[in-house]
């Protein structure tokens, strides 16, 4: 029953978006170019909705049981209803904001999703106590951004999402989780179908409609794959989302380097970065969607290395993302510590 609702999820998906792309035509959801922006033509920019609706008849033919399942539901209705009047309005950040606070606090109030400990590798328990609500709407909101802030170039954010629910799916197959390995599952083959008419060039954009949604549901999948268990497993899904993570950490990074405002939009994200530094639109993409592949069999590795191994891969990691973030001026043209660093050693 799974693949079926898998299948019905990818077909309604290429059913729905090009019946999305013409309503968006219609009501003048566009995305008009500017400086900031790579595109040159005037762009559909609601395609979330099909990705939506595809999920939906997934979703709804499986019916996957989960006590935090209504939640989930009413928490993405209010994301997708906040990702499309940003679309079509373009509404304030601070309105943004308090539409993805009403979608984390319905999760979290309503469906009884929060992060409330965790087991110390070494022993013992680490209680959030009232802090456990907070933490939660944060991973929550922290999460939908950085799924939005990689949104720049045709297909990344479909494709990066992608990647990373089936990393998800899979390590919930790992973890005995049928809710979030069906779930997961079907967004992922929904963003996919999606992702037949948003590659480069694309006909239409997700829009914040999509990239809301899907940072929202990634969000909220991880913390039910992986909320009150040891420490070593809640970094899991931080490697998996290691590419958003890294690509909205530098970005402040830089800001305060730049002595800019935290929130100040700039052309300096990792996606930027690669085509200055000479790879294609395309290229520059599916570079992205490797280093995302590579850190989704990093984290399901580290679920199954010992602790040691598990502390050696995520040096590893660290070490990787800050020589590529200073190869490519991530976090700005002279921010390069490392490779200072090396070559002072081999002096």
């Amino acid at each position: 029953m799974l693949i079926l609702a898998i299948v019905a999820a990818f077909v309604a998906s290429l059913i729905l978006t090009p019946l999305v792309r013409r309503f968006a035509f219609r009501i003048g959801a566009v995305d008009q170019p500017n400086y900031r922006k790579v595109h040159t033509a005037i762009m559909p920019r609601i395609g979330g909705l099909a990705i939506f609706g595809a999920f939906l008849v997934g979703y709804l033919l499986l019916r996957p049981e989960d006590s935090h399942s209504t939640g989930i539901l009413i928490g993405a209705s209010l994301i997708i209803l906040t990702g499309f009047l940003d679309d079509m309005l373009e509404i304030t950040a601070k309105a943004k904001i308090v539409g993805q606070l009403a979608a984390a606090i319905v999760v979290v109030m309503w469906g009884g999703l929060q992060i409330e400990f965790i087991n110390l590798p070494f022993g013992g328990q680490l209680e959030f106590g009232y802090l456990s609500i907070p933490i939660t709407i944060i991973w929550i909101i922290g999460i939908t951004n950085a799924i939005n802030l990689i949104d720049g170039l045709d297909g990344l954010a479909a494709g990066v999402s992608t990647i990373a629910l089936i990393s998800l799916s899979i390590m919930a197959v790992i973890m005995g989780n049928p809710f979030v390995v069906a779930t997961a599952a079907i967004l992922a083959a929904s963003s996919f179908g999606f992702l037949f008419f948003n590659f480069h060039p694309a006909k239409i954009f997700m829009g914040d409609t999509g990239s809301l949604f899907l940072g929202f549901m990634i969000s909220v999948l991880a913390l039910l794959g992986f909320k009150n268990v040891a420490i070593i497993s809640l970094i899991i899904p931080v490697i998996i989302l290691g590419v958003p993570i890294s690509d909205t950490f530098f970005a402040i990074v830089r800001r305060i380097r730049m002595k800019q405002k935290i929130s100040a939009p700039d052309k300096s994200h990792l996606h930027h970065c690669l085509l200055r530094t000479g790879f294609s639109h395309k290229q520059s993409v599916l570079i992205i969607y490797g280093i995302a592949a590579l850190f989704g069999l990093a984290a399901i590795l580290f679920s199954q290395a010992t602790v040691w191994g598990s502390v050696i891969l995520v040096i590893l990691l660290l070490l990787a993302i800050e020589l590529l973030v200073e190869l490519i001026g991530l976090a700005g043209a002279n921010y390069r510590p490392l490779i200072n660093l090396v070559r002072m050693i081999g002096r």
